[in-house]
């Protein structure tokens, strides 16, 4: 298993945890929030760097 799978299975299994043990629409917004918080903690350089790679990803 390469290490995005195994990022993206515990990332299924945190998310599916959390609708078992908070109420459903604190549990989305901690899913959703948390990507969203780490993203504005990068610099200027770093978010340019993080489009420039995804859009390469998508072939574009």
């Amino acid at each position: 298993m390469s290490r995005r799978a195994k990022v993206a299975a515990g990332g299924v299994a945190v998310g599916a945890l959390l609708l078992l043990v908070l109420p459903f629409w604190l549990a989305v917004l901690v899913m959703v929030g948390v990507p969203v918080g780490a993203y504005l903690l990068l610099d200027p350089a770093q978010r340019r760097r993080l489009r420039r790679v995804s859009r390469k990803e998508l072939g574009r």
